[in-house]
């Protein structure tokens, strides 16, 4: 089903300092919004396994984490849990790692009932939506993410196949071997936070060559809010488990190039939109659409990391495609 963006988009507005557009959006976006979904039966601590990829189940996976989150530290829970969820980041098209980025990042700044209980439901989700890519050993010498990108294998557009959802594209990459060994394209034992960089920049440049239209431009926000939200999640994963949490966001990343690709990605200059930084974000809200909101909060957050316009360019563009519903 349809993700619940409000906790995200609402981290999101507070991260650029406009709380004030926080209540205004929810208003707009809450008359869609369905009912939770009832719990069925408890998670047994020692049985998760066998549940993961349940979403008929996401109710039970929230009530797990509440538990283990009342039970320990919250640095605890998702040292614990991401580390256990990471082959699974493409989890309903990547919402289940973001979610869960942005609940720990607003954990970070500070510690509430509620903010725990929305880590739950990040976590939870990422849990019953869990999905895995196929992975090989890939030949060669692994490099940095803006040679890698040009490795990747592209679905032929008459082989691929569009249920209505991005998920559903992204399992059809069982039937395509070639894919397998993009896993290894990327070079991800290296400074982690230079990783993250490069491949928020490569996934901008993707989308720059591939979002034409509405669907286009969702598929590859999602590639750099991806992978920024890794950013938020790498200083409580465990030191030996950073290069796989790394390589895993990286092939999720690609999946979404290898399933709704056209044209490689933007290489060379790209220039930047006339638009401050103040003005994407005004624009952004004006908007209204989540992506457009969010997309544009991860740019800003990623340019002042790595300041490459196609970043900017992503953004702005975004926010003309995007429409909020």
């Amino acid at each position: 089903g349809l993700t619940n963006h409000a906790p995200m988009v609402v981290e999101a507005l507070a991260a650029v300092g406009r709380a004030d557009a926080v209540m205004p959006w929810l208003e707009r976006y809450r008359a869609g919004m369905l009912p939770p979904p009832a719990r069925s039966e408890r998670i047994r601590r020692d049985a998760w396994q066998a549940v993961l990829g349940r979403t008929d189940r996401v109710a039970d996976w929230t009530a797990l984490l509440v538990e283990e989150l009342e039970d320990a530290p919250w640095r605890d829970v998702v040292a614990r849990w991401v580390t256990r969820l990471a082959p699974g980041i493409c989890a309903s098209a990547l919402h289940g790692v973001i979610r869960a980025g942005h609940a720990v990042r607003s954990l970070g700044e500070a510690e509430s009932p509620a903010r725990r209980r929305e880590l739950a439901e990040g976590l939870g989700y990422w849990a019953a939506a869990y999905q895995t890519l196929p992975t090989a050993p890939a030949a060669g010498r692994a490099t940095h993410a803006r040679a890698a990108i040009a490795g990747v294998p592209v679905v032929p557009p008459a082989e691929r196949r569009f249920d209505g959802t991005i998920v559903g594209s992204l399992a059809a990459l069982d039937g395509f071997p070639a894919f397998a060994p993009v896993i290894g394209l990327l070079d991800v034992r290296r400074d982690p936070s230079a990783v993250i960089s490069e491949m928020t920049e490569t996934f901008a440049r993707v989308y720059l060559a591939n979002a034409h239209d509405v669907l286009t431009a969702i598929v590859f926000v999602h590639g750099v809010t991806g992978a920024t939200a890794v950013r938020s999640l790498l200083p409580g994963v465990p030191a030996a488990a950073v290069p796989d949490m790394l390589a895993y966001a990286w092939q999720a990343g690609c999946a979404l190039y290898a399933t709704f690709g056209t044209a490689p990605a933007v290489d060379g200059d790209v220039d930047a939109p006339p638009a401050s930084h103040d003005t994407l974000v005004d624009m952004a809200i004006a908007n209204g659409d989540e992506h457009a909101i969010k997309l544009t909060e991860a740019c800003l957050r990623e340019f002042a990391l790595n300041p490459s316009p196609a970043y900017l360019a992503a953004a702005r563009h975004a926010i003309g495609v995007l429409v909020a519903a």
